[in-house]
């Protein structure tokens, strides 16, 4: 086993080895919790849950964290705008709404859409404002380091001296002079305008609970500091993987790993990216209406169905959604349930999976490993998954039980290792339920073969329109009939 991942620091695909064996830890930015989740912020956790499933099918330990930044200036301004008076909500908001019980909300919204498309929960899940002594004591340690400095006009704030620190700029790998002005502070208290804030202090007009007190007064973090002390709480001041959208390169991930190892931490090994979802090409902007959320995409087509469209691309590519991406990626996923539904029927909803895939179909589970652990690429995997089905399907219609047993268990190892498994909804061909509806289906069927023979047409069509209604295609062919699951 040789996995191995693209670094976005080093830019290369290098050999991945844990820095502790036989464990991994890996840290991903979740939401800040200003609003409804968007498509970007599911396709990111969607993305490096696979990268956990896989890290766990090769029998590594991982722990997961991912954070919730639940204070913030958007956070802030959305509450202020929600008081203002004339304020009239739009689908999801709420008037008068306090900034800690926005936050709260918005933070139930990503999990529920987390849980509905199957990520798995992380091991932690901290909240920025649980861990303010934690921040405190990392700007002092870059203070004392002489890599921050508190604010020249006596604001309160607190930043980082970029030009401290000769290795600024390695991760997106910039010269600094080339580098925009961080627009998160007044820049009358900097020394540089590229320099950026680890502590904000309190402004006249904001919330009292949106403040903490300090050794440089009263205040909150700044956003880039919160990841870098949450992480090193939880995983310690080295870790394997740190990941994130692309959008994070800069200067989110840049600033954490700048102030990270300017306090002497060596911080994260790999820098794992995903990219960005478009809408027929071009960015998705609310402003010229080409956007669609992750609710109006389970409005459109179940969660499994949205899970495949979202996880299908090789993480670090572009994945592009155009109106008929859901309709493809339901073809895909009924053709994987079509085929475990007739194998289901086929061995009584026996899959016989403690014996493992093997004979014919260990080819195809090799090409599906190899995919996975060459950066987890995912479209190599489905490959290799929909030949299976392929060749499952040819099994069953030549009576092979072996090689269709073979293929059914590698299909299920391989849908198991891409999630699709844990979806609400998802097909479960070995439940009890199952086994009932294919001994009910299969008596139907015998009910319409007996039609059929006594040419009873009126009968036999009847039986197929009722099961049809019922949710299940029936198909006519050279040795009898077969019958699968329709899918919405």
């Amino acid at each position: 086993m040789t996995l191995r991942f693209y670094d976005t620091a080093s830019a290369e695909v290098r050999n991945f080895v844990p820095l502790v064996e036989g464990k991994v830890s890996l840290y991903y930015c979740g939401a800040t919790v200003q609003g409804m989740p968007h498509v970007g912020h599911i396709r990111s956790a969607i993305a490096f849950d696979q990268l956990t499933r896989w890290l766990q099918y090769r029998g590594l330990r991982v722990t997961v964290v991912r954070n919730v930044t639940d204070i913030d200036d958007k956070i802030l301004a959305k509450s202020e705008a929600s008081f203002a008076p004339g304020f009239s909500p739009e689908p999801g908001e709420v008037a008068g709404e306090e900034w800690w019980a926005l936050a709260y909300r918005y933070e139930q919204e990503f999990l529920k859409a987390y849980d509905t498309l199957g990520v798995s929960r992380p091991t932690y899940e901290p909240r920025a404002t649980g861990h303010i002594p934690e921040m405190h004591a990392l700007i002092q340690q870059l203070i004392d380091r002489g890599h921050a400095y508190p604010a020249l006009d006596d604001s309160g704030d607190v930043y980082f001296d970029v030009r401290s620190w000769n290795k600024y700029g390695a991760l997106t790998r910039q010269n600094i002079d080339d580098m925009q002005a961080a627009p998160d502070a007044d820049p009358r208290g900097k020394k540089d305008p590229r320099d950026f804030a680890l502590w904000k202090g309190s402004k006249e007009g904001e919330p009292a609970t949106a403040s903490w007190s300090s050794p440089w007064g009263n205040g909150r973090p700044g956003w880039h500091l919160e990841c870098s002390a949450m992480v090193t709480k939880y995983l310690g001041t080295a870790f394997d993987i740190h990941g994130g959208g692309l959008d994070l390169r800069f200067p989110h991930h840049e600033n954490e790993m700048a102030q990270s190892q300017a306090a002497g931490h060596p911080f994260a090994n790999f820098w794992m990216h995903n990219g960005m979802v478009t809408y027929q090409g071009e960015k998705m902007s609310k402003s010229i209406g080409n956007t669609i959320s992750p609710a109006e995409m389970l409005e459109l087509a179940p969660p499994r169905v949205v899970r495949y469209y979202l996880g299908q691309a090789h993480y670090r590519s572009i994945l592009d959604y155009r109106p008929t991406s859901l309709q493809e990626a339901a073809a895909a996923v009924e053709r994987i349930d079509g085929f475990l539904a007739k194998a289901a029927a086929r061995f009584d909803g026996d899959t016989g999976l403690a014996d493992g895939p093997h004979g014919s179909s260990s080819a195809a589970v090799d090409a599906f490993c190899e995919a996975m652990d060459d950066d987890l690429n995912v479209p190599r995997a489905l490959a290799a998954l929909h030949e299976t089905v392929r060749a499952g399907n040819t099994a069953l219609a030549e009576g092979d039980d072996d090689a269709a047993r073979n293929a059914m268990h590698a299909v299920i190892l391989m849908t198991g290792v891409l999630g699709l498994n844990a979806v609400a909804g998802s097909a479960a061909v070995s439940t009890r339920e199952a086994e009932a509806l294919g001994v009910l289906v299969e008596a139907q069927l015998s009910a319409r073969a007996a039609a059929r023979a006594d040419k009873d047409w009126a009968r036999s069509d009847a039986i197929r329109d009722t099961l049809n209604q019922a949710g299940v295609v029936v198909e006519d062919g050279p040795d009898g009939a077969t019958w699968s699951l329709k899918r919405d």
